[in-house]
């Protein structure tokens, strides 16, 4: 027995629209303001509550109860450690200076607002496979505003073009959306198979870019003198990262260990060196003081960390009554897998990639590598639909003080549409 089979009952229905319901609530964050990881760490809860009622009327339920939970857990623990080894890294790179000295770089160039939205969308495509989406969206969006923001028009089309580089970025790296990472940690492609998605990655970026290039003003903003210094350490932190990629990456390819494992490992490079900065008599007090490792911990997106939390369980919750079997069952083999994977890059972008994928994993549906590199692409850029499809274009609406709305993207979405197909038609191409 995989699940409880119990989508029927009333306990099963309930739990189903407690997730809805919960879900209403962090679609709706944008105007409401309440953290999202608040309703769904309730939601999840209240339904592994309804889920134990369910599972004592089964006769091994209680064993099915125990295998569910562990299982989620063990997900769970995999993708926080990961992701706060990485969250640590980059609160670190940017107390170093290391962000705010290249904005402060670009700034100073004098580029035109053309020029500035191919070079924001660029970087934010190449920088996004490292130091992840949501990170590379606030980066990049810090330049638009520095420069652009007395032309709301212009800051307007450049956050969605970001939004759309960042999340094409992502979706051909596993370090670059949480739904790449959870493919990478689940085994079903390694990590040099990502790389197959760059070509139609880049088309799902440069397509609409190309369209929306034309609604940029040929004018050239006011330069700015100003100067950020990096701090003491900020290259070697950098360089430290690097090398906890590439154990990370080691541990999975050669080791056969999970990639967390070598994450952790990596944080050590970093607690070593922040030793290494207390100690050191050849740097300035103010450097030794500032740099507290913990601080670094303590400025992780714990938000965003719970609501994973939240997500993974509310969704194993009712993969364990028997919702995702069904769903399984009515998608991918009604439908089959290219059609069922479309349509879950099409989910993404009203539900968040990171429900959509965690479901698709759990339900585990036989697919090949293309099929599985197909639904990797799709979750990661059919969030740039919409602007509440993903977490770097929720960032930016918060960001960008009323320039960039739901409906402003909305204007473009038809643009991004076609970048969605080409992309899609492009993998069949090059790797189907």
């Amino acid at each position: 027995m995989s699940n409880l089979n119990m989508t029927s009952s009333t306990f099963g229905i309930a739990a189903l629209v407690i997730f809805i319901l919960a879900y209403a609530l962090v679609i709706a964050e944008e105007f409401i303001h309440l953290r999202k990881s608040k309703p769904v760490l309730l939601a999840a809860g209240l339904i592994w509550i309804l889920v134990a009622l369910l599972a004592k009327s089964k006769a091994q339920g209680k064993e099915l109860l125990e295998h569910a939970i562990q299982h989620n857990l063990l997900e769970y623990a995999a993708l926080l450690l990961f992701l706060l080894t990485a969250m640590i890294y980059v609160n670190a790179m940017t107390e170093r200076n290391v962000f705010q000295a290249l904005r402060a770089w670009l700034v100073k160039k004098g580029y035109s607002y053309k020029k500035l939205f191919w070079i924001t969308g660029f970087l934010a495509f190449f920088i996004s496979p490292v130091a992840d989406n949501l990170t590379t969206a606030l980066l990049m969006g810090a330049v638009v505003l520095a420069v652009g923001s007395d032309k709301p028009k212009f800051v307007s089309i450049a956050f969605i073009n970001i939004v759309v580089a960042a999340n094409a970025g992502g979706a051909f790296s596993p370090f670059g959306d949480i739904t790449t990472l959870m493919v990478w940690q689940s085994g079903h492609i390694d990590f040099f198979g990502f790389f197959a998605l760059f070509i139609p990655s880049l088309i799902n970026f440069i397509l609409p870019a190309s369209i929306m290039s034309f609604a940029i003003p040929n004018e050239t903003p006011k330069g700015t003198n100003e100067t950020v210094q990096l701090k003491q350490g900020a290259v070697p932190i950098c360089l430290l990262f690097l090398c906890t990629i590439i154990t990370a990456v080691t541990f999975e390819q050669f080791l056969h260990l999970p990639p967390f494992l070598g994450m952790m490992m990596g944080l050590s490079y970093l607690f070593f060196f922040s030793y290494y900065l207390k100690i050191s008599g050849r740097r300035s007090a103010e450097n030794i003081g500032e740099f507290n490792i913990f601080n670094k911990v303590a400025r992780a997106e714990w938000d965003t960390l719970l609501f994973f939390f939240g997500v993974i369980f509310c969704v194993g919750g009712l993969g364990t009554i028997g919702y995702l079997a069904y769903v399984s069952h009515f998608l991918y083999d009604g439908f089959g897998p290219t059609n069922a994977n479309v349509i879950a890059g099409v989910l993404s972008a009203i539900v968040d990639n990171i429900p959509v994928m965690f479901a698709i994993l759990t339900m585990n549906p036989q697919m090949s590598d293309f099929q599985w590199l197909l639904v990797t692409m799709t979750a990661g850029v059919g969030g740039s639909l919409l602007s509440v499809g993903s977490a770097a274009g929720v960032a930016l609406m918060g960001q960008s003080k009323g320039m960039y709305s739901f409906f402003s993207h909305l204007k473009w979405s038809w643009a991004i549409a076609l970048g969605y197909v080409a992309s899609i038609y492009s993998h069949f191409l090059l790797n189907g």
